[in-house]
């Protein structure tokens, strides 16, 4: 039987909506519940605050606060083919754990996409940190 916890977690989804595995996480009593406290309304918040970043530290520092608040590991990179535009030349990706529901697998890397999208020097930041800007050897 799922554990009384000390804090609200997220509703379930409906039956065969989503792949989180949520029950067996909360099942599980080495399982990482962090995760779980993010609602619906909290996920709105993130969402918001995603959005709104300015900089490429504060981008930095929001991946840090997920990994560390809820053991969410998110990936910025550059795509492997050309960049060519933001949507598509940056990829965004979610590190797979129970709990992390299939929409909010989505909504994060949209909403960092969406902020790209309004701030590009963030965009170019992240390029640059992968050298894609860096001296070629011309002089």
């Amino acid at each position: 039987m799922a554990q009384a916890l000390p804090f609200p977690i997220r509703t379930e989804c409906p039956p065969g909506a989503c792949t989180c595995d949520r029950e067996r996480l909360l099942e599980d009593p080495q399982g990482d519940l962090r995760i779980l406290r993010l609602t619906r309304e909290e996920e709105k918040r993130l969402v918001a605050r995603l959005e709104s970043i300015a900089t490429y530290e504060d981008l930095k520092h929001m991946q840090e606060r997920l990994h560390a608040n809820l053991g969410i590991v998110v990936t910025i990179a550059p795509a492997t083919e050309e960049v060519r535009t933001i949507r598509g030349g940056i990829g965004i990706h979610l590190a797979d754990q129970p709990g992390l529901c299939r929409k909010t697998k989505q909504a994060i890397p949209a909403a960092i996409r969406r902020c790209l999208e309004q701030k590009p020097e963030i965009a170019f930041a992240i390029l640059d940190s992968h050298d894609l800007f860096g001296q070629t050897g011309q002089g």
